[in-house]
């Protein structure tokens, strides 16, 4: 079974088809990159797919639930980082556990192990006890990830989880991304660098609430005969032969 399937999706508001006849696949353990200009239906599609917004018609499944008629038991199956750090910055890093431990339903024991992994992965244990606020952006970063992971969900969606961040922050973070993947956790990615894009196992390209094109980066490139994922977006984007 595969981790995502969505058949048909749409959602309108109004007169505006936000998402219009959306279907694809997403494999278990894989790394999928789902790509747009700003305005393209991203985040109106992840909205469904993560329970947070019923489809107009059409049908999705994420974990092997219902996104329409289940959204409570998809959620719950689910981490999910967004693009907007919305850990509570006033807590320090082992409140923030605790609170969003309990959130998932971990037991104490388990939150306990939790934050001795975390104080492992932030290199210094002391950190634990920081407040959130005070940490810099690319420990924020990693701790955003690693309070998604909390559950041991079967699939996380990634909302532009490098934005801002510099080129050495983002690639140790992909090689976190890198790992959970290699453990089959199933990584649903939105970027805005193409630099990224190359690092997903396929891509799915959106352009006016419609997918325009998908396959693996290398496929991509080559049906549109560009040299680089950037290139493959302006044509994509400025109305140029879909993939």
């Amino acid at each position: 079974m595969n981790a995502i399937e969505v058949r048909h999706l749409c959602r309108h508001f109004g007169d505006f088809k936000a998402v219009d006849d959306l279907s694809f696949e997403v494999r278990r353990g894989e790394i999928f990159g789902f790509l747009g200009a700003n305005g393209a239906g991203k985040t109106t599609a992840m909205r469904m797919l993560t329970g947070l917004l019923a489809p107009t018609s059409g049908e999705a499944t994420v974990a092997g639930f219902d996104v329409g008629t289940q959204p409570e038991r998809v959620k719950a199956r689910i981490g999910y980082m967004s693009q907007r750090f919305s850990l509570y910055e006033d807590l320090t890093v082992a409140e923030n556990i605790t609170f969003y431990g309990g959130v998932y339903g971990l037991s104490d024991n388990d939150i306990h192990h939790k934050k001795a992994h975390l104080a492992a992965q932030l290199e210094d244990p002391r950190h634990l006890h920081a407040l959130v606020g005070s940490l810099p952006l690319g420990w924020k970063q990693k701790l955003s990830f690693e309070t998604a992971m909390l559950h041991h969900p079967d699939i996380v969606f990634l909302d532009e989880p490098t934005g801002g961040v510099d080129p050495i922050t983002r690639r140790r973070f992909w090689k976190r991304l890198f790992e959970e993947a290699a453990n089959g956790t199933t990584l649903f990615v939105t970027t805005h660098y193409m630099d990224e894009a190359e690092y997903c196992d396929r891509i799915a390209m959106m352009v006016d609430g419609r997918l325009a094109a998908i396959g693996t980066p290398a496929e991509l490139k080559r049906g549109m005969r560009a040299e680089s994922m950037d290139d493959v977006f302006v044509k994509l984007a400025r109305g140029g032969v879909h993939a």
